[in-house]
């Protein structure tokens, strides 16, 4: 290996080789991977290492870095995915390490394609481990052949249930847990400024969104009329409403439906208006009237939403756009990523930088028709420093190797506290980074930027009390041990001098 482990990722690996299947917690950017590359160069000697991915893009990368890293030959690594014929895949799959997504894996057990027998799988982003995700699929055919199965991530989630779940799918019993603040990892986290940049509605964009609050005014009072009175400031409770409605058994069922989904229409355009803009809002709307349903029947009728076609004509860009181009100006030299909730807004602000003079490129996944190859290429175009800011969705929040990225702009707040970190995390790697977070006053962002705060500062007491509970439960299996060892020591020296009195028999 060309890499010498740093203390912590010492004494994880250790723990890991001792303990047996492990969730690894450990900030972006201080070396998950390595500690996975150090495992494969011991359990490959004992047969096949799975490493899976959630993208195609972090697959490459990974791929890359092993046989990089390593040194290995390319004979030895399989990059594999469904594009591949099936017969090569058969093909590839007798290589020592192979790197995947885990849809692909899952589907090829279900083929015959591939046996479910490695020495060791690796699981990347592992707190997407919930559900029917294909991560607790193939964790379980791992554990099924006695795999070490290894979970890597720098947040598993806010909620005690879902980490727990998480565990769960992945067959772990030991926990490694590293925070920016423990003493073997505090001398390698560099140094992230977060600044929060406030940005406030314009007069014509307030206009807009006294109509829309009108009109959820007027649907939520029909809703609480029914007997569901809704949570118009809580996204999460709000999604729950609907399964709720149809628990009842009531003839007032239907109705309350219609009259839910038309508040579901009226809340994300409010939310589209208040934290990207007209241009997002108008393309909803176009596809609302695409829509063969009663609810988009009965909005469309309203002389509310005529208003608001009318007033979204007007070319006004959300005043956030005005507020990053001024601050990327004055951003000399770096590469900035700046992550965007909505897709329909990404080619908006990507076109805008670019005729501001700030040479910008969008980074979206395959639902917008971008294929594996131009994701890998522009990774590649802005490593090299042929564009500066990196436009990106989602896709661009996990696992991207990009080390010299300099600043992180969130275009938006998310609520998400994993979607959260996993964004901050891309700044400050290898260097001192900086975050900016555009934030909308009295709309959905401060909301949201409230609810992602709280759940990270709950996701962290969290963690920090499985920390706990660990180091408890090893200093009591180590006075365990002492104690164990204290009484052998006894009874040896009880042993010796009764040996010795008997010998005085004589």
């Amino acid at each position: 290996m060309q890499l010498t482990p740093r203390p912590y990722q010492q004494a994880i690996y250790e723990s890991i080789m001792k303990n047996g299947n492990t969730l690894v917690v450990l900030p972006t950017g201080l070396g998950k991977t390595l500690i996975a590359l150090m495992l494969i160069v011991d359990k490959m000697k004992e047969g096949r290492c799975l490493f899976l991915t959630p993208t195609k893009p972090l697959a490459k990368q990974h791929y890359d870095s092993i046989i990089k890293t390593l040194e290995l030959e390319e004979n030895q690594v399989a990059l594999v995915n469904g594009e591949i014929k099936k017969e090569i895949r058969k093909e590839l799959y007798d290589r020592n390490i192979i790197i995947s997504t885990p849809q692909t894996i899952k589907n090829d057990f279900k083929k015959g394609i591939l046996e479910p027998k490695f020495a060791l799988v690796i699981v990347d982003e592992c707190h997407r481990a919930i559900g029917n995700y294909a991560y607790t699929e193939v964790a379980d055919k791992a554990f099924e052949n006695k795999a070490l199965i290894v979970g890597l991530t720098a947040s598993p989630g806010g909620d005690k249930a879902r980490i727990k779940e998480v565990l769960d799918a992945l067959h772990i019993g030991n926990i490694e847990i590293r925070t920016h603040s423990d003493p073997d990892v505090a001398p390698y986290v560099q140094k992230s400024d977060i600044t929060w940049v406030p940005v406030m509605l314009s007069d014509h964009f307030k206009a807009i969104k006294a109509e829309l609050d009108s009109m959820t005014g007027r649907y939520a009072q029909k809703l609480s009329a029914l007997g569901f009175p809704p949570p118009l400031k809580h996204k999460g409770r709000f999604m729950q409403m609907r399964a709720r409605i149809l628990n009842i058994e009531s003839s007032i069922k239907y109705q309350a439906l219609v009259q839910y989904s038309i508040l579901l229409h009226l809340l994300h355009m409010t939310e589209l208006l208040e934290t990207q803009g007209v241009y997002p809002l108008r393309e909803y709307i176009a596809k609302l009237k695409e829509k063969d349903s009663k609810s988009a029947g009965i909005l469309l009728r309203e002389e509310g939403l005529g208003r608001i076609e009318q007033m979204i004509k007007k070319e006004e860009d959300h005043p956030k756009l005005e507020i990053l181009v001024r601050e990327l100006k004055k951003i000399k030299e770096q590469r900035v990523i700046v992550f965007v909730q909505y897709r329909s807004q990404i080619s908006r602000i990507e076109e805008v930088l670019n005729h501001n003079g700030i040479r910008a490129k969008r980074f979206v996944g395959k639902k917008d028709g971008v294929t594996r190859k131009i994701q890998e290429e522009t990774i590649a175009q802005f490593r090299a420093g042929e564009f500066e800011v990196l436009v990106a969705s989602s896709i661009g929040e996990e696992g991207l190797d990009i080390p010299a990225v300099d600043t992180v702009i969130f275009y938006e707040p998310v609520p998400s506290e994993i979607r959260s970190i996993q964004r901050r995390g891309r700044a400050a790697r290898l260097k001192e980074g900086k975050v900016m977070v555009l934030l909308t006053r009295g709309t959905r962002d401060e909301f949201y930027h409230h609810a992602s705060m709280n759940r990270e500062k709950k996701m962290k007491s969290i963690i920090g009390t499985m920390q706990k509970q660990k180091e408890d439960k090893t200093a009591k299996k180590k006075t365990e041990d002492n104690k164990d060892e204290e009484k052998k020591e006894k009874e040896e020296k009880k042993d010796k001098r009764q040996g010795q009195l008997k010998m005085t028999d004589f």
